[in-house]
Parts: C-alpha cells; sequence; structure tokens
C-alpha cells in the first residue's frame, strides 16, 4: 500500500475530520470570547481601575517591571470559556436524559416466556 493511500486513509477517518473540525470551531470561539473580554468586558467593568491606573487596555497594567494585565485577561478568558463550555455539555447531558426511553413493555412473546420460566421453576 502506497503512503499516500494509508495517509488519505487516516487524513479521513471520522475521529481525524472531528478533531479538525473541533479545532478549528475552537479557535473560532476563542476569539470570540478574547473579544468578548477585550472589547465588552473590560470596558464596561474594569473601568473604574483602568481610569484610576490611567489605561485603555487591561493588557497594559503592570506593577513595577510585571505585566499581569495581560495574564489577567488569560484568566478572564479562560473562566468564562470553561464557563460555557460547562453550559454547553450540561445541555448536551440533559438532552441525553430526555432521549432516554422508558423501559417498554414486554412483547407477548416475552410475557409468553416469562410464564413458561415461572411454570418451569414451580
Amino acid at each position: 500500500m502506497s503512503m499516500m493511500k494509508e495517509f488519505k486513509e487516516f487524513a479521513m477517518k471520522g475521529n481525524v475530520v472531528d478533531l479538525a473540525i473541533g479545532v478549528i470551531i475552537g479557535g473560532a470561539f476563542g476569539a470570540i470570547v478574547k473579544s468578548l473580554i477585550d472589547d465588552v468586558i473590560t470596558p464596561l467593568l474594569l473601568k473604574p481601575m483602568l481610569d484610576e491606573a490611567h489605561l485603555n487596555n487591561i493588557a497594559d497594567l503592570k506593577y513595577g517591571a510585571v505585566k499581569y494585565g495581560s495574564f489577567l485577561s488569560s484568566v478572564i478568558t479562560f473562566i468564562l470559556v470553561a464557563f460555557v463550555l460547562f453550559l454547553i455539555i450540561k445541555g448536551m447531558n440533559s438532552m441525553k436524559k430526555n432521549d432516554e426511553a422508558a423501559p417498554t413493555e414486554p412483547s407477548s412473546t416475552d410475557k409468553l416466556l416469562m410464564e413458561i420460566r415461572d411454570s418451569l421453576k414451580k
């Protein structure tokens, strides 16, 4: 088997394609969350602190030579991403629970076999 054919089989497996789609969507989601932090949350919630420090961006926060603003921004981003993923997984799990059907009543054949089994036990 040629190397190209083996690579094609590997690359077209469902798991590899699913992973690639997940990485692409994750990157796009990360960009959305970063924009949410930098453009919405920081100006609304952290504005007083930034004004006090005479800064426009959270990434510019520093204490002496230590720039901790970008780290703080990354921590906030991580917490938001983790929370959103938690909500997504929680929703998926609740949908799975709703999809599980209640145990069905045994068929007439099963009932007959159970009666035969019970009478043989006696």
